[in-house]
């Protein structure tokens, strides 16, 4: 198979992985080592290093206010290294997304095999999610804020991996409808604002004034299945009507 940019990518047991992440060769090896950073050994974390330098990068300057040089200067890799291996800007912000992505969906779908009951399921997801970004709030930040920046074909490439995370947490949704635990609510607007919920944590989650990941996980969950009213005065709290169920677009 060819990749969007061109590289080959090799299916091992369904899971892509792109050639260019299997032979970083000895060229960028003695880069690394010129620059301090010997101990990555391995090409993968070779390409984490730098990944991270970018996200990095990005997060502080922008997607469009970086450079490749200042992605050189954060990662210790020089510039004809990176242009090597990675011909724009655009090439590293979409193996920032599809890393991102495919791993917190590669995660979630392990911590599901197992389990069957809806709401933990839900908890699962909602744990999953804040468990990653909550501990990579620099890759938070730039998928929320460089989400446009990523050009077609790369965009529909991690559109697909989006979706997949989508349809998972639709699914549990639905299944929570079926047990009777959720109202018969649009599912697409129910999911969306449970993202939305979760994704905007970064941006004021103070670790040392507010819970952990487990303990945040539990009260979104709460809050999205039962909402925040204690029964006191409920019957000046109006249940909304139905909303039609629409098709997802």
């Amino acid at each position: 198979m060819i990749a969007p940019s061109g590289d080959r990518v090799i299916d091992r047991g369904g899971k892509r992985q792109y050639s260019f992440e299997r032979t970083f060769d000895s060229g960028l090896d003695r880069a690394l080592a010129r620059n301090g950073h010997s101990n990555h050994r391995s090409s993968e974390r070779k390409l984490q290093h730098i990944l991270r330098g970018a996200a990095r990068v990005f997060c502080e300057k922008g997607f469009e206010g970086a450079s490749i040089r200042d992605i050189s200067r954060a990662t210790g890799v020089s510039l004809s290294g990176l242009y090597y291996y990675f011909e724009s800007k655009q090439k590293l912000l979409y193996l920032i997304q599809h890393h991102t992505f495919t791993s917190v969906l590669g995660q979630l779908e392990k911590r599901l095999a197992s389990v069957h009951d809806p709401a933990e399921r839900l908890r699962i997801l909602i744990r999953n999610h804040l468990d990653y970004f909550m501990s990579h709030p620099v890759e938070m930040k730039v998928l929320s804020h460089e989400d446009e920046a990523l050009e077609a074909p790369y965009r529909k490439e991690v559109a697909a991996v989006k979706r997949r995370y989508y349809e998972i947490a639709r699914g549990i949704f639905a299944d929570l409808r079926k047990q009777g635990a959720a109202r018969e609510l649009n599912p697409r607007v129910a999911v969306l604002t449970l993202f939305g919920m979760m994704n905007w944590v970064y941006t004021w989650h103070k670790p040392k004034v507010d819970p952990g990941a487990e303990a945040m996980a539990e009260t979104i969950t709460s809050i999205f299945l039962t909402g925040v009213a204690n029964g006191n005065g409920r019957e000046a709290l109006r249940a909304p009507a139905p909303v039609a169920v629409d098709s997802v677009h």
